[in-house]
């Protein structure tokens, strides 16, 4: 099952998919809005596909072109065992951006997305980034050892282990409903909403290997995200979504603590970099999926900001 177009799992959307070569492995996506408009590059969070952006999309196209991507491992792109490393995935859209996209663009990622991100903004080629929304990212907390506040493994790592234990690489182990019980047995607030009878679209497009390198760091090893934070070159966004504290347990909810936000625009302001910073505490995670209209009020009015 490692390789995603045998799996026949995949439903229509409402663009059409392409799919480009870039070595090692075969990206999906699709893209909207006139390619004379600036160009916006859309990456989607641990678990999700391109399609997550859809109406977003739609939105967005009045004033960009805009191409949105399923990472390696997600969707409709190559699954690569033993792969997974936020080098790997940023190095992949590097490559997508000199191949397809051939001009500067403004990238825009959720979640891991944001982190790769600011990957891009500190580590792609001279001239390719103009900017980097970094939507509700999790910087040092989907880290297995961080220099600031909590680990991976005091958040979303729970439900990154249930994730590694019941359903396997490539979906070797396969046991959704294992998975449910013991999701639902959890002490985490978190892996008790992640449950459902059937499996979720998303979810089947997803190698859950992505989950063991997050709980067990393997993805990234070679990223330090503060050594990361002080490369970045381009004006930053940072979108902060709902957060706290489980009174239950004391474990952290959302993907980031105020004092990890904090500390990263610290980190970035110290490159030198422009970064600006919005708390929106009642927004889902996903708030390009679940809210559109404001995402792309708050991407617009941002992106309005950036040299030309």
């Amino acid at each position: 099952m490692s390789d995603p177009a045998l799996r026949d799992v995949h439903v229509p959307h409402g663009y059409p998919e392409q799919q480009v070569d870039l070595g090692e492995i075969t990206l999906n996506y699709a893209e909207a809005g006139d390619p004379d408009k600036p160009a916006v590059l859309l990456i989607p969070e641990q678990t999700g596909s391109w399609w997550g952006y859809e109406e977003t999309m739609r939105l967005l196209a009045e004033d960009f072109h805009v191409y949105a991507v399923d990472l390696r491992g997600q969707g409709r792109s190559s699954w690569t065992p033993k792969r997974y490393s936020l080098d790997n995935f940023g190095n992949d859209l590097v490559r997508f951006i000199a191949l397809v996209v051939k001009r500067p663009v403004v990238v825009a990622g959720n979640s891991s997305g944001g982190v790769l991100a600011a990957w891009l903004s500190a580590y792609s080629m001279p001239g390719q980034i103009r900017g980097a929304l970094c939507e509700d990212a999790p910087f040092f907390a989907s880290e297995l050892v961080t220099t600031c506040g909590h680990s991976v493994r005091q958040g979303a790592g729970h439900l990154f282990e249930l994730f590694r234990t019941y359903l396997g690489d490539q979906w070797s182990v396969g046991d959704w409903e294992g998975y449910c019980r013991a999701a639902r047995a959890s002490s985490s607030q978190m892996a008790r909403f992640f449950v459902a009878d059937e499996i979720p679209q998303h979810m089947k497009e997803y190698d859950p290997e992505w989950a063991r390198a997050f709980w067990e760091g393997t993805v990234g090893l070679h990223t330090p995200h503060d050594r990361m934070l002080t490369s970045v070159k381009t004006p930053v966004l940072l979108t902060h979504h709902a957060r706290g504290t489980d009174p239950e347990t004391g474990d952290p909810l959302g993907a980031l603590s105020d004092e990890q936000a904090a500390q990263a625009r610290r980190l970035m302001e110290s490159a030198g970099a422009r970064v600006d910073y919005e708390s929106v505490p009642d927004a889902l995670h996903m708030m390009h999926q679940f809210d559109p209209p404001r995402y792309v009020k708050i991407f617009t009015r941002w992106a309005a900001t950036l040299p030309e």
